[in-house]
């Protein structure tokens, strides 16, 4: 049996466990307005605000370490089983958060999941750089990148309804099995790699194969495995620290608005569990979007004869510059359609660059190398996220959240300048030997 297209079928598939993520992850956001009532009844609420925020930061930390640690087991078992592993824990988690009740309970089961959910972006970087050539690897990105932005988009509503006819603790049951439902499609289809999978055409295993960059340059066949340097000298390259600056700068961005959309709507807007699901999707509508903006015009750019370097320079730098503007002005955004339609232009812009950015470990290094720089940057990128995290009860005591967003422009900015200094061009590196 052969499928025609099968890279497609494999990165939907990714993106399908994206959605499935962000609907797990998700579900305490939204629910937290009814679980801390329930179990703090006597905390105020910027108490609980706090207790929430601990929370958070458990699970970002367990996520940080969770994309180093998962990144190396992606490069060591294979994407296949690499993502077997990581969503079956994960979903199994998601189910356990039924059991919490108090801040240590749901501290260990969210930092059980925060390991394993973090699984999915080593995973899927390294997928899309075995599945893809380098033209459409920016495209295949921004499907991936897409399915968080789709699974916002339906798990705040799906919450919302469920929570009309059950309990928190049956959500997260409901939830949690969804993703262990996902494993069955995952094994059947995706065998193995391209290069050894039973169902590919030859004609696609070719296209994929010939349009890889980094392959090593005495190849005769053109199918090397790249420049696949150990983790020290991987290390060593300013190239690499470029791609883990930008993550810690940018990833931030998108946890501040992941983490407290629900919350500043309930804070700022007094809105309840039911309310924030009529409003809270709207801005993953724009992060959407723009993952598709981003992965199309880059790879519009590369077909039209743009340099991979001048394209994502030019991808990224867009990207971070729409989400200024509108940072800056959610210190007053007036009625809550005007908030929720300035954090969808944020989230658009995030969007739009991060798809490039998660792109260039596969555009400078070999696969073997891939999962592990995605993994270190990942980790970068979450504990950029915890520090901020942990700082936002701080940031926006009595519901002022001004500092917050102000401090997301400046970490747009930072992202942006990391790329231009660090990297002089972006091309598959070479040994030093090489380059002396």
């Amino acid at each position: 049996m052969k499928i025609k297209n099968l890279r497609w079928w494999v990165i939907g598939l990714i993106a399908l466990a994206t959605i499935i993520n962000y609907i797990d992850r998700q579900s305490l956001n939204v629910l937290w307005p009814v679980i801390s009532v329930e179990i703090y009844p006597d905390k105020t609420p910027d108490e609980r605000k706090e207790i929430y925020a601990f929370i958070s930061v458990v699970f970002v930390f367990s996520y940080a370490f969770g994309q180093a640690i998962f990144g190396k087991i992606f490069d060591w078992v294979g994407t296949r089983m690499g993502f077997a592993l990581s969503i079956g824990i994960w979903s199994l988690a998601t189910a356990a958060h039924s059991l919490a009740q108090g801040l240590a309970s749901f501290s260990i089961f969210r930092g059980i999941l925060g390991v394993a959910e973090a699984g999915n972006w080593p995973g899927a970087t390294k997928g899309n750089a075995e599945w893809f050539p380098t033209r459409e690897r920016a495209l295949a990105q921004g499907i991936f990148n897409s399915g968080a932005a789709i699974g916002g988009i339906i798990s705040i509503p799906l919450i919302a309804y469920l929570s009309i006819y059950f309990s928190w603790q049956a959500i997260f049951i409901l939830v949690g099995l969804i993703g262990l439902l996902w494993l069955i499609p995952w094994w059947v289809l995706v065998k193995a790699p391209p290069q050894e999978h039973p169902w590919i055409t030859e004609e696609e295993r070719e296209y994929i194969l010939t349009g890889q960059q980094n392959t090593q340059l005495d190849d005769e066949s053109g199918h090397g495995e790249g420049y696949n340097p150990t983790t020290s000298e991987m290390l060593s390259r300013k190239e690499s620290w470029a791609v883990i600056i930008a993550s810690a700068a940018i990833d931030p961005i998108w946890w501040l608005f992941i983490f407290w959309i629900p919350i500043y709507l309930s804070e700022v807007y007094g809105m309840d569990v039911r309310t924030i699901g009529l409003y809270g999707w709207v801005p993953y509508v724009g992060a959407m979007f723009g993952a598709w903006f981003g992965g199309l015009l880059a790879q519009n750019r590369l077909k039209s004869g743009w340099t991979v370097d001048r394209t994502r320079k030019f991808t990224i730098t867009l990207g971070c510059v729409m989400m200024l503007p509108a940072l800056l002005a959610m210190s007053n955004p007036g009625a809550p359609v005007n908030a929720v339609l300035l954090m969808a232009l944020i989230l658009f812009g995030f969007q739009t660059a991060i798809g490039n950015v998660q792109t260039l470990p596969s555009d400078f290094y070999g696969g073997k190398t891939v999962g592990t720089l995605a993994g270190f940057a990942g980790m970068a990128a979450k504990l950029g996220a915890a520090a901020l995290t942990s700082l936002v009860p701080w940031l926006t005591a009595g519901g002022n959240y001004t500092p917050a967003f102000i401090i997301g422009a400046g970490l747009a900015v930072t992202a942006m300048a990391s790329v231009w200094i660090l990297c002089p061009r972006i091309e598959g590196l070479k040994p030093k030997a090489q380059t002396a």
